[in-house]
């Protein structure tokens, strides 16, 4: 039986007008019979060797069902040199004659030579398609349109002027939704809670979804776009197009291009600036601090760290002369631990007292808290940590540069024990690394220091309008968080507090 295989793709049937209905005719006529077995891809790119009706012909092939297959052209079949040969070769090893209406390859040196030749033209001439489309793309992003309207919650895309424009319901949703995860409040505790909040109050979802997921949250909460700029040339969907008839191991993933080459373009603003700067600061916090609820209550739950070693410190209920009290440990048992932390640990009353103290002190006295901010953003400690970090590094990268001298030379230390070494100088180093990073990180931070005074004079109107006698648990934990970024406990019994 004669099988005909076409394929088009939208941008091939505006430019060249090989229609599927044009394919069919001029392959019957071909065939000289209408008695044929059509086989169509239509709106399938050449670039990919898995589509459906091709999949179907080469299995009809297999069975011995097609004995001759009439194809338009060598492109049709595949825009690559490489799967044209491939799905070629197939079909001649199967006995299948194959013909193309736009002439003929004669089984010669000279007809292959040619054949390879239209193969390798047509998968240049898709190149160049691919390269003028990006280009132009990227010509309408520079001019301030909005090339590709992907849904964002909070806007319409306007097809006719290629810009977004404010959807006024989901703009006061996403408003609230920043106003719940910046400003202290009674209604939602961390991400999961305005998911929970939203879906309570049957807030639909962008496409009318009764439920909202907490990372669906956290991304309308990093989504830079709310301050007015839109940033498109993000991602490079290069070789995506074809991962729906990929099987999953072998999909294309989406990739993140370097900043420099993102194109900003202007769009209506929903949040200021200051209040997603808000929003990325306690996003760094926020996996520590909202962890799941655990069998005891902590006050401090997340902002504990150790001063020596710098591993965090969680709450713990330890046994002391026969008597259990809570403690905050930096000691790490679970399986895999990297750094097992130096033992330190102290009594959670005490460090709670301490810490609520200080807090409760700034709070009382508005002009503290402002003193306070400014202290703790131009504060020394990072610079001195810093310094420290960078020497140890440098007397980290000395030793180990002593040590592979040793092993080149002759002087009786064992080769393994050298070895050993290495790699615990190896660890210390990268341990020291991400240190240095963390401090560096903090550092830049505290010289963004407008939008962390906001953050605290708003924390202080919040708390003006509780009874400080009345203070509950949740209260004093909701405070605490919204002022203080981390607790830094030493082996002196000095307490070091990180404001925001």
């Amino acid at each position: 039986m004669i099988g005909i295989y076409g394929r088009v793709s939208t941008e091939e049937q505006a430019r060249s007008g090989f229609s599927i209905d044009f394919q069919i005719r001029e392959g019957k006529k071909k065939a000289g019979t209408d008695e044929v077995k059509i086989y169509m891809d239509e709106g399938i790119s050449g670039e990919f060797l898995e589509r459906p009706d091709l999949n179907r012909l080469r299995q009809d092939v297999k069975d011995g069902i097609i004995t001759k297959i009439i194809v338009l052209d060598p492109d049709r079949l595949a825009r690559k040199l490489m799967l044209q040969l491939i799905i070629t070769d197939e079909f001649e090893r199967r006995g299948v004659e194959l013909v193309f209406i736009n002439g003929d390859y004669a089984k010669t040196p000279e007809g292959q030579l040619f054949y390879s030749m239209r193969g390798a033209i047509a998968e240049f001439e898709k190149a160049k398609i691919n390269e003028r489309m990006t280009r132009g793309r990227r010509e309408k992003a520079k001019q301030g349109k909005v090339i590709k309207g992907s849904p964002i919650y909070g806007y319409n895309f306007d097809k006719q002027n290629y810009e977004y424009v404010i959807n006024d319901d989901e703009a006061r949703v996403v408003q609230l939704i920043f106003n719940l995860f910046t400003r202290p409040n009674d209604i939602a505790r961390g991400i999961n809670g305005i998911a929970v909040y939203l879906t309570d109050n049957q807030i639909p979802t962008k496409r009318g979804g009764k439920v909202w997921h907490k990372q669906v949250v956290r991304q309308i909460l990093m989504n830079e776009t709310y301050t007015g700029r839109f940033a498109q040339n993000k991602w490079n969907t290069e070789g995506m197009l074809g991962n729906k008839h990929k099987p999953k191991g072998e999909k294309v993933k989406m990739k993140l291009r370097p900043e420099s080459e993102w194109i900003y373009v202007d769009c209506p603003q929903i949040i200021s600036k200051l209040q997603f700067e808000q929003a990325q600061k306690l996003l760094g916090e926020s996996r520590r601090r909202f962890a799941k609820d655990s069998l005891r209550q902590y006050l401090l739950s997340g902002l504990v760290r150790c001063g020596e070693c710098h591993n965090t410190m969680t709450g713990r209920r330890s046994k002391n002369w026969g008597k259990y009290i809570l403690e905050y440990s930096d000691v790490k048992n679970t399986s895999g631990a990297k750094f097992k932390g130096c033992g330190m640990k102290v009594k959670c009353e005490d460090l709670d007292n301490a810490v609520w103290e200080k807090v409760h002190e700034w709070l009382s006295q508005p002009e503290e808290i402002a003193a306070a901010s400014l202290e703790e953003s131009q504060d020394t400690f990072a610079d001195k940590e810093i310094a420290r970090i960078e020497r140890d590094l440098e007397k980290t990268r000395a030793a180990r540069k002593r040590l592979i001298k040793l092993f080149s030379s002759d002087i009786g230390m064992g080769e393994d024990e050298i070895r050993e070494e290495l790699r615990e100088l190896a660890d210390k180093e990268e341990h020291l690394k991400a240190q240095l990073e963390q401090l560096t990180s903090e550092l830049d931070e505290m010289q963004q220091m407008e939008s962390s005074r906001n953050l605290l004079q708003e924390t202080l109107e919040y708390y003006l309008t509780l009874n400080p006698d009345e203070l509950t648990f949740e209260d004093k934990q909701n405070l605490i968080r919204r002022v203080v970024k981390e607790v830094r406990v030493f082996n002196n019994e000095e307490v070091n507090i990180i404001t925001f």
